[in-house]
């Protein structure tokens, strides 16, 4: 059983970076237009808050969770967007101290939480590990947005490692929700950390591969940036597919981004 305290540590890193980025803006920063279309920055934090808060209920308290639940499937397509937007609502300095409350308060949630555990979610159970590995996605995914807005240069961690190592195990569930086969053979995956380091996954002899920056990988499989922008590489019809479809995160397939250059 895999320890989760390297990965929720890690998140802590994570989420201390982006508050660095965010504690000191004005308010005309918080309104800037992100990536995500109808997001502005303070939306992107809102709904790293509003996560953090459900993450919270469906560690300590299964009821409590399970009545979000109800409501997201009430309105299966309005219930993220409209957490974002009350959040985005509330003043500057509201909004961060809740985001701080509640990414502590998951963060003492999950170092309690007993060997072996799992906790409901939207999608499947998640253990422990998990949870902190889809928390520290979202805050390194939305921080990109963030970043993006305020046309600052984030420099890529090993951190990334598991994003990446999430990349590699939702395949299947990438090729499922765009109602494709899933293909039967594993895929040889080699990815150069910010380290210089190789991560791989995979058997070595696999006849479908895919090689190149670790950055890339994570900013494809969180849909931060369009595969044309990015220095992976495909060899075999599956391996191929799979970087016009990968997504680490759950719910229905992501629009993704336009590739650089493309009119809006």
């Amino acid at each position: 059983m895999a320890d989760p305290t390297p990965v929720i540590d890690d998140l802590r890193a994570e989420s201390e970076e982006l508050d660095v980025l965010v504690a000191e803006l004005s308010p005309e920063q918080w309104a800037l237009a992100t990536p995500a279309p109808g997001w502005t920055v303070a939306h992107q934090i809102a709904h790293l808050a509003w996560t953090d808060h459900s993450s919270v209920l469906a560690v300590t308290d299964h009821d409590a969770f399970s009545r979000e639940v109800e409501k997201a499937l009430a309105a299966p397509g309005d219930f993220v967007d409209e957490g974002a937007e009350d959040g985005a609502r509330k003043p500057p300095e509201r909004l961060l101290a809740d985001w701080r409350a509640g990414r502590e308060a998951l963060e003492e949630a999950l170092r309690a939480a007993p060997d072996g555990a799992r906790f409901p979610w939207y999608g499947p159970p998640m253990s422990t590990a998990s949870m902190a590995t889809a928390r520290l996605m979202e805050t390194w995914a939305h921080g990109m947005d963030v970043a993006d807005a305020l046309g600052v240069e984030r420099t890529p961690t090993d951190r990334l490692r598991h994003i990446a190592r999430l990349g590699v195990r939702t395949r299947d569930f990438a090729f499922g929700v765009h109602g494709m086969s899933v293909p039967f053979e594993e895929f040889r995956v080699e990815l150069t950390a910010p380290s210089g380091e190789l991560w791989t996954y995979g058997p070595e002899d696999a006849a479908d591969r895919v090689t190149g920056p670790a950055l890339d990988f994570c900013l494809l499989v969180t849909q931060r940036a369009h595969r044309s922008d990015l220095a992976l590489r495909a060899a075999g019809p599956d391996a191929d597919r799979w970087l016009d479809i990968a997504q680490a995160f759950a719910g229905p397939p992501g629009k993704g981004r336009q590739a650089k250059g493309d009119t809006p």
